[in-house]
């Protein structure tokens, strides 16, 4: 599943090619993604200038002077920059088709992802307005994350894994930041030090910051914008390495579930 930093960089991969750019026509050929495609999409957005290309959490924000077309890339999507002529291909689903012969093609293979269009301030939407912060901003910071995790007992994976707590912190990269920062995953988050929380969320904004750097985690459904895969899953110090030594102490990694989720630490260094 494509998570913050592959988002970040499909944004960042698409924002040069499509903003200030004028909508000619929308297609779509597969209407019923995980919910149906919002109909606006082909009526609206045509004639509209994209005056800017956002992200809030995993949802990619296309921006118009009369709304804004939230996308979602699901359990397998993708964003391609294409010519207008080229041919689509299986599990191609939509295209944006700009005046200047440039194409924003949509591919999802499972169809999980979404098109949405809402015409309301984008911070209200429902599926935004309950999100935590950025992990990437100041409004995520120790004062704040250690007050919620005082209140909840559950695991510190499953906490930092709450888009209520915080937005972005996928199952790669909670693994790999707990690692850093040296906590068991299943340690109680309101049984760690306020010291410990802010190691954490210092190694959670250096391992989103270092992915997005490198272009997104490989993984087998996902290649960013410019079609070049991603680079960050060679450097992983825990995540998928099952058995295998710790790159700090070389105690095999051990592999557990935590809220369904597989979970991947060293009983060594991790306490």
């Amino acid at each position: 599943m494509p998570e913050l930093p592959e988002v970040e960089t499909t944004k960042r991969g698409i924002s040069p090619h499509i903003k200030n750019k004028t909508v000619a026509q929308v297609i779509v050929r597969k209407n019923q993604l995980r919910w149906p495609v919002s109909p606006e999409i082909c009526q609206l957005l045509p004639g509209q200038k994209i005056i800017d290309v956002k992200r809030r959490a995993k949802y990619l924000l296309l921006e118009t002077t009369i709304g804004t077309l939230m996308i979602h890339l699901g359990m397998s999507g993708s964003l391609r920059i294409l010519k207008t002529t080229e041919a689509e291909k299986k599990h191609d689903h939509i295209d944006i088709l700009f005046k200047d012969g440039t194409c924003l093609r949509y591919h999802d293979p499972r169809r999980f992802g979404a098109y949405i269009w809402t015409n309301e301030p984008i911070h209200e939407h429902k599926l935004i307005s309950k999100l935590g912060p950025e992990p990437l901003t100041e409004l995520f910071n120790i004062d704040d994350f250690y007050t919620k995790a005082r209140l909840r007992s559950l695991p510190i994976k499953s906490f930092i894994m709450d888009a209520h707590m915080v937005v972005g912190v996928g199952n790669i990269y909670a693994s790999e930041s707990l690692f850093l920062s040296k906590i068991h995953p299943k340690r109680a988050s309101n049984n760690i030090s306020k010291k410990r929380f802010g190691v954490l969320i210092q190694s959670i904004k250096s391992i989103l910051n270092k992915s997005i750097e490198q272009g997104g985690t490989t993984l087998k459904d996902f290649v960013n914008s410019d079609g070049k895969p991603g680079y960050f899953q060679q450097t992983l110090n825990v995540y998928g390495r099952k058995n295998k030594p710790c790159t700090v102490c070389s105690t095999p990694i051990k592999q557990i579930t935590i809220g369904q989720r597989s979970t991947f630490y060293c009983p060594s260094c991790q306490h």
